[in-house]
């Protein structure tokens, strides 16, 4: 399933001459990973930047951290901050970002593991969701990147 979505992806952003950019905490690289495995990814694919230390949201993303104090890596308005930036940064035309709790650890009443938050940022703004998956640390994180392509395929290209 998830690769029929990274081709089509990668078609419809060939097809509108567009380009995409990662941002990703939790996931490591793999939403990047997932993207680049199909062949013409680079026609489009800009870059990622992985973000997994606060520190790097901050220097490389431009994360403002009053938000990282008030709200958290894991939340709404990081996930958001981090989609602008790396789409700034690396200047493509779609940001997509990806903060959570993977587990097994981590996790707290308000925010348990399985918690993740996904950012678009593009030409119609920015937004971002929560999202509550379940299973192993392998599982959550896949989640993630399924669920990612899923955002970005109905929200930029609906």
């Amino acid at each position: 399933m998830i690769e029929k979505r990274i081709y089509q992806l990668i078609s419809l952003l060939k097809e509108k001459n567009m380009t995409i950019a990662a941002a990703e905490s939790c996931t490591g690289g793999l939403l990047s990973a997932a993207i680049t495995s199909a062949a013409g990814a680079s026609a489009v694919f800009e870059g990622s930047i992985i973000s997994y230390a606060n520190r790097i949201k901050q220097k490389m993303l431009g994360v403002d951290p009053d938000i990282l104090t008030v709200h958290g890596a894991v939340s709404e308005p990081c996930a958001k901050a981090m989609a602008e930036g790396v789409r700034r940064n690396i200047g493509a035309d779609i940001g997509v970002s990806i903060t959570g709790i993977a587990g097994p650890d981590g996790g707290t009443p308000e925010k348990p593991v399985g918690t993740v938050y996904i950012g678009l940022s593009f030409a119609g703004g920015t937004k971002a969701k929560r999202f509550q998956f379940d299973g192993s640390r392998e599982e959550v994180r896949r989640q993630s990147v399924e669920q990612a392509l899923c955002e970005v395929l109905e929200t930029c290209f609906a």
